[in-house]
């Protein structure tokens, strides 16, 4: 059994690998005060609910974007499980990084590519783009020859909901879906239409931009992964695939990879 860990600034995605089944996942907020042991109780209560004995974990593999969180939780590894852990960085994912400096990538970022390339892009051969609804809203562009070679980062939505309930004072929090019209006759539906239908045009605007900055661009398949993915990727023209658990997936393709070598 491999444990993969995926620490955001808004959550903590937990997953199990049997071999290459993913076989549970959880999620626990991001909390960044918590410490070893709290991280410890949460994982291990969480072990004894899907009746998982501990001491079938046989390795750890982490991928983390919040240094507050980094090294309690390998901390809690090594007390509660007793495996060191393998912390995805740009010296360890084994993709080719063209960024610079390579250290400033988030590990999610190559994880996300890692997975990927080898899911779509390997025997295609053709390059890729990877939207990551998270946090951020993140674009990865990945060359035909699998190198890991930049992208854009842009506001989360739910970041961009959460400001306009913040900063203007008359208007709701809302839930961020596709509202019943762009023209919103209420102001809910407004909101909802602003940020929903301006989060799809604003991901198809940015694909096709990398499409053309990209050689062979026309040719780049779009896929999509994060909390929001299946929202957003309904109503894009450019998105061609969903892939809800890209991220645990390269956790498990890094792990194995240096397990292997």
């Amino acid at each position: 059994m491999l444990l993969a860990i995926d620490v955001g600034n808004t959550n903590v995605t937990i997953g199990v690998f049997d071999g290459e089944r993913l076989a549970h996942s959880w999620r626990l907020a991001a909390l960044r005060e918590r410490t070893a042991d709290e991280l410890g109780i949460y994982l291990t209560h969480l072990f004894e609910q899907a009746r998982l004995p501990i001491e079938t974990v046989t390795g750890i593999v982490i991928a983390s974007v919040v240094p507050p969180l980094t090294r309690p939780m390998e901390e809690m590894c090594e007390r509660y499980f007793s495996h060191k852990p393998l912390v995805v960085d740009a010296t360890n994912a084994g993709m080719p990084v063209r960024y610079s400096p390579a250290t400033d990538v988030g590990a999610d970022r190559l994880v996300d590519a890692v997975a990927a390339w080898e899911k779509f892009g390997r025997a295609s051969g053709v390059p890729l783009i990877v939207v990551d609804f998270g946090t951020a809203t993140t674009f990865n562009a990945i060359s035909a020859k699998g190198e890991y070679l930049g992208g854009v980062i842009c506001p989360g939505i739910n970041i961009s909901a959460e400001a306009l309930f913040q900063r203007a004072a008359r208007l709701p929090r809302v839930e961020v879906r596709k509202p019943p019209a762009v023209i919103g006759q209420n102001t809910v539906n407004a909101m909802q239409a602003g940020l929903f239908f301006g989060y799809v045009d604003m991901v198809d605007g940015l694909i096709g931009r990398i499409r053309g900055e990209l050689e062979n661009g026309a040719q780049a398949i779009a896929i999509a992964t994060g909390g929001l993915a299946d929202i957003i990727a309904g109503e894009s023209a450019s998105i061609q695939r969903v892939d809800a658990n890209l991220t645990l997936d390269g956790l498990r393709l890094i792990w194995q990879r240096r397990a292997t070598a």
